[in-house]
């Protein structure tokens, strides 16, 4: 299963997945966009792939990368699930906090 929250930590990896969301990318045309090394763009496009978020096809000497859509939407999907569970329980808890506090006053 993917790491999403480890592969979105990083402001590099979601550049890349957002221009791979648009369309297919050569590792060199990723690497002449930043300013670091051909092995550090290299490092962060292996873990997109393990993580299942990039998709990786050879074509002659050549690799291009262009986003999964379908894990990123289901990865998606379950962070903002996640965030809901989370503001859900902090506003139950403000109500209660509020409700408390009104029959106190």
């Amino acid at each position: 299963m993917a790491d999403f929250y480890r592969a979105i930590a990083d402001s590099t990896r979601r550049q890349i997945l957002y221009m791979t969301s648009k369309r297919e990318y050569t590792q060199s045309e990723l690497v002449n966009y930043f300013a670091v090394s051909q092995p550090a763009v290299k490092k962060h496009l292996d873990m997109l792939v393990h993580e299942e978020l990039l998709a990786e096809r050879k074509e002659g000497r050549y690799r291009f990368y262009r986003l999964n859509v379908d894990v990123y939407e289901r990865e998606m999907n379950l962070v903002t699930n996640d965030l809901n569970r989370v503001l859900d329980h902090k506003l139950n808890r403000l109500k209660q906090y509020i409700e408390e506090e009104g029959e106190n006053g």
